[in-house]
């Protein structure tokens, strides 16, 4: 009987046409793709599931295709239609990358884009159907992304030549449909790589084993002092500027973040760098090799990241909220927000409250009162309006102006997700408002990073220049290159052999400062947990040399609005007024002859040997 039964199935399996169960398939992976195309980049742990039924069923469909390539083809199969499925692939894959920042799957994305390039499937026919057009196009675009997140510059600017030579040819070719949004596309890019100069990636941005120290190699706490041994988890990375150079949904800054927070793939960098871009589009190394090299397994993984274009606040906080769910026991969530501040925020009574005082009164509260801080030095009226955190002067405006509170991320707005530990980064000209934030906390004490409330002065500047993003995000991903510019220089005027010198002393100063902190017997608890994180840890280092240079920078020497900011306070010994503080500013500024550029105390000299080098070098 059963015997019977399997040779109907067969027989009924024969009788369905090749063409029909691959149309059937097709159908099945749509379905599914649809689903999951817009899911959220955060929630990650609730949507894992539907990533792999959605990958499975696409999966069968491309064995099926390359199995039965010629039925299909004999049946209609069109070729765009096989690059169709590859496109989902490629982009299935670089979602979940976005969602988990495992760069193993943004290896696999870049490897099927670059088979569509390399096989042309959606050149036949290009010119003769606007879909199709456009098709590629997306292809473009999408496949832009993709090298630019990996660094494969050669490929972007192959790219970008390729979308530029397309869109002209689909204006001439098609005149009665418009191509202006395309047009946005390539200026977007354009204007992208016009900041994100090869200056800026002289080394890469991501923590790289070749160029920074081994996690197991750093300096930390004695074991005698208890702490926690907290790691990076995730992190939320969002910017809102007028004008602000981007690419599709992904701007400078928090492109330069998102690498900051990853691994570079062991030696990849320099493969990249020295790839050959042969004509069809691939590079000179093999997909085998480039995958072999994606990863450490000794390493840990990612911390997983939430990059927000231009969120509304309440999305925002409910990003915010999610993660916190979410989050590790020994997780910390870093926190990077850049965007333009508003002005003294006017309360319901008509008082504007003095925000610059904040500070004093949270921590006096809070030692005074189980139930943390209180507003008895306001106005008695307003206590009735809650935590008088609502009071503040200043805040981050991420939306128009002139919509109240509405488009407004105050530092009150964290407070209650400091139940977890917060790592905050805010780079704003209204940045010491969240200050507040410290002394406010509701169970775990916050590290926070505030940039400068006036833009340095760059030197040589001037208004024809492009943007090459925000210096303090500069200073915290590519430290060297932010020296670099505020002397002036765009990078085209670097000898390397100098900036590399400067590089070396850098990266050796940047581990004495590493050193210090974690000997020091005054480094708050907060930091110190820090300290054990080898990405916080590099930020927090970095931060450190940003603070020394712009503190000891002639322009802006004595003006505090140009000089960062970190709470709680750092030890005295690791201060811009140190000597050796000043030393490791005043040795990079020699190698670029720079030291008048800055302003040093007078017993702070240069040692004889590096006084004959920098001679020598002017010379």
């Amino acid at each position: 009987m059963s015997q019977n039964s399997n040779a109907n199935t067969n027989s009924n399996s024969n009788v369905i046409p090749v063409s029909e169960l691959y149309w059937s398939l097709v159908d099945k992976a749509d379905k599914k793709f649809s689903k999951i195309r817009d899911l959220p980049y955060y929630q990650r742990n609730r949507y894992d599931t539907y990533f792999y039924k959605v990958f499975k069923v696409y999966t069968q469909l491309w064995k099926f295709q390359q199995e039965n390539r010629q039925k299909l083809v004999d049946a209609g199969l069109k070729r765009w239609e096989i690059g169709e499925i590859a496109s989902r692939i490629a982009q299935l894959y670089f979602g979940q990358y976005m969602r988990t920042s495992e760069a193993s799957y943004l290896s696999e994305s870049y490897v099927f884009y670059e088979a569509i390039l390399t096989r042309e499937y959606f050149k036949e026919g290009l010119f003769q159907d606007v879909n199709l057009a456009n098709k590629q196009l997306r292809f473009l675009a999408r496949f832009l992304m993709v090298c630019l997140v990996l660094n494969r510059r050669e490929m972007v600017h192959q790219l970008v030549n390729q979308l530029k030579m397309l869109v002209d040819e689909c204006k001439r070719t098609f005149q009665e449909t418009d191509f202006k949004e395309w047009k946005l596309v390539v200026q977007e890019i354009v204007r992208l790589l016009k900041a994100d100069t090869a200056f800026m990636n002289i080394r890469p941005l991501r923590y790289s084993l070749v160029l920074d120290p081994h996690p197991d190699s750093l300096s930390h706490v004695p074991p005698s002092v208890p702490l926690r041994n907290l790691r990076l988890r995730d992190a939320i990375l969002s910017s809102y500027h007028h004008n602000e150079v981007k690419f599709s949904e992904l701007t400078l800054d928090t492109f330069r973040m998102l690498q900051c927070l990853e691994w570079e793939p062991s030696g990849s960098f320099y493969q990249s760098s020295g790839a050959r871009i042969i004509q069809n589009g691939s590079s000179g190394s093999s997909r085998m090799n480039y995958s072999q090299d994606i990863a450490d397994p000794t390493l840990p993984p990612n911390p997983r990241k939430a990059v927000l274009y231009r969120p509304s606040v309440t999305h925002f906080i409910a990003v915010l909220a999610t993660i916190c769910e979410e989050l590790p026991p020994d997780g910390v969530l870093l926190i990077y927000l850049s965007a333009s501040g508003t002005g003294t925020f006017i309360d319901t009574t008509g008082n504007s409250a003095r925000n610059l005082q904040l500070h004093a009164i949270y921590s006096d509260a809070t030692s005074a009162s189980p139930f943390g801080p209180q507003c008895d030095v306001l106005d008695p009226s307003q206590k009735s309006q809650g935590d008088c955190l609502q009071h503040q002067s200043g805040c981050l405006q991420f939306g128009t102006r002139g919509s109240g509170g509405l488009n407004c991320i105050y530092p009150s707005d964290f407070v209650p997700f400091t139940r977890r530990p917060l790592f905050l980064i805010i780079d704003s000209d209204n940045s010491e408002a969240f200050k507040a934030i410290v002394g406010a906390e509701k169970g775990e004490p916050v590290a926070v990073l505030l940039s400068p409330s006036s833009s340095s002065p760059i030197a040589a500047a001037d208004s024809s220049r492009h943007t090459s993003g925000r210096l303090f995000t500069i200073f915290l991903t590519a430290p060297l290159q932010a020296f670099c510019l505020l002397l002036g220089h765009s990078g085209s005027d670097i000898d390397m052999d100098l900036f590399n010198k400067a590089e070396k002393l850098l990266s050796s100063s940047l581990n004495a400062w590493g050193s210090a902190l974690a000997t020091s017997n005054t480094l708050n608890p907060v930091w110190a947990q820090t300290l054990s994180d080898p990405f916080l840890r590099r930020l927090l280092l970095r931060f450190l040399f940003c603070q020394a240079v712009l503190t000891l920078y002639a322009p802006t020497f004595n003006k505090k609005e140009f000089h960062p900011m970190c709470m709680p306070p750092l030890p005295a010994s690791v201060l811009p007024t140190t000597t050796n503080s000043q030393m490791v500013v005043m040795q990079i500024a020699s190698i670029f002859n720079a030291v008048n550029n800055f302003i040093f105390s007078e017993e702070v000299v240069l040692p004889e040997d590096k006084q004959d080098d920098t001679e020598a070098m002017s010379n």
